[in-house]
């Protein structure tokens, strides 16, 4: 039977289409696309036909399996979400804060590796600033993304003012520079603060990842969700060599390890460690 025709679609969206929309994402990127985003994937990639010109999405689809590289770019980019804000889940900046202070092996390097529009990594130089008390503090941030779009938006580092919203007005003057003139109702994250991070693009299933120095600790929040478990499990594995033995994990509030608990063991509070590190008897 030949798939309806909906009348509120500009473009026809066949049900091979969003099953050749799943096995490209996920084969990619391993992002795994449940039936109820069939609305949501039609409506990001409609705009792409838009945009090339491109009349169906089997020769959208076909344009973009044949090798073009700036529109695979441009596919996955419309495919990936990024819902951040800065101090996302508090509680963790403040567990990071007294960690930092007590870490005696220095300099520390903390990863994001989901950095979205930068609210992440930044909440992290700005925590590592205020536990050593200055920009000079012994802390790199490194901040991934699979996004090129959003990795362009955390280097330029400007932000709505309404987006500093969980700031004190403290935090605001010493962290950003507000726009005046043509840039009022902006703000910059200052050059002290954006020296602190390195971004870079990474894809999670790549053989490859460029990261050799061994880490403090990990931000891997609300990334799983968008994984299937063995995939989940595979970066998990991947990330556990990178942490310091004693270092931590810091995930999503709806993200839970069960299936890896021969990797990680929960410490507290969405924050993880080393499954086989001694117990401290200090739980976050």
């Amino acid at each position: 039977m030949a798939d309806p025709i909906r009348a509120d679609r500009e473009f026809h969206f066949a049900q091979r289409d969003f099953e050749d929309v799943r096995k490209m994402i996920y084969d990619h990127a391993g992002i795994a696309l449940s039936d109820a985003k069939e609305d949501m994937v039609y409506s990001r990639l409609a705009r792409r036909l838009r945009a090339t010109g491109i009349k169906s999405f089997k020769e959208y689809l076909n344009y973009v399996k044949d090798g073009n590289e700036e529109e695979w770019e441009a596919f996955v980019n419309s495919l990936t979400t990024n819902l951040t804000d800065f101090f996302r889940e508090n509680h963790h900046f403040v567990i990071l804060k007294d960690f930092l202070k007590h870490r005696h092996d220095r300099p520390l390097t903390v990863w994001s590796s989901a950095s979205s529009t930068g609210e992440e990594p930044y909440s992290i130089a700005m925590t590592a600033v205020e536990a050593f008390g200055g920009f000079n503090a012994p802390v790199k941030v490194i901040a991934s993304d699979l996004d090129t779009n959003v990795l362009k938006k955390c280097q330029d580092g400007v932000y709505p003012i309404d987006r500093l919203k969980k700031l004190t007005a403290d935090q605001q003057q010493r962290f950003f520079l507000k726009g005046t003139g043509e840039r009022a109702g902006f703000a910059k994250v200052r050059p002290e603060l954006r020296a602190m991070v390195d971004f870079f693009q990474l894809n999670l299933l790549a053989p490859s990842w460029p990261i050799r120095q061994p880490l403090d600790a990990i931000f891997c929040r609300n990334v799983m969700i968008y994984f299937d478990k063995p995939t989940q499990h595979k970066i998990l594995a991947r990330m556990k060599p990178l942490l310091k033995p004693d270092g931590l994990l810091f995930m999503g509030h709806s993200e839970a390890l069960y299936h890896a608990a021969e990797l990680f063991r929960l410490r507290g509070q969405t924050v993880y460690e080393h499954a086989e590190a001694p117990h401290s008897g200090k739980r976050v």
